[in-house]
């Protein structure tokens, strides 16, 4: 389903439990941006539960990185909200309510090489990525 992504040479997963640390287990970097996605582990079952990105695109082919805190894949992972407060919390709480035994994170890199950099422009149906 995800074979598109195998062309991104800087990626890696970490798995995640209810009792870790979330910003000890990510290894993802922070100063870098692309997407992840979060698969869980439950009754020895693996369900895709979550698609997201950091960074973005400016018009003049920039990307713009967050910088607060962390920055990158990992600081959108760490202290981005989700479930009404930020994943290192959230996650937890979901997991045990959930009775999810782990989760096991993808992220990549996809950013190095981008439309910009190759054409000079942004493809002509994107104002800003």
């Amino acid at each position: 389903m995800f074979d598109e992504l195998s062309k991104y040479k800087h990626s890696d997963h970490f798995f995640f439990e209810p009792i870790d640390n979330l910003r000890e287990k990510c290894n993802a970097p922070n100063d870098k941006s692309g997407v992840y996605i979060i698969y869980e582990l439950k009754n020895g079952r693996i369900e895709l539960v979550y698609i997201g990105r950091s960074g973005e695109i400016k018009r003049d082919g920039k990307m713009f990185i967050r910088k607060s805190g962390i920055g990158g894949i990992k600081d959108r992972l760490v202290n981005g909200k989700q479930f009404g407060s930020p994943r290192r919390n959230s996650w937890k709480i979901k997991m045990i309510i959930e009775k999810i035994e782990a989760l096991d994170i993808y992220w990549y890199v996809t950013h190095d090489k981008n439309h910009f950099q190759i054409f000079g422009r942004l493809p002509k149906w994107n104002n800003e990525f």
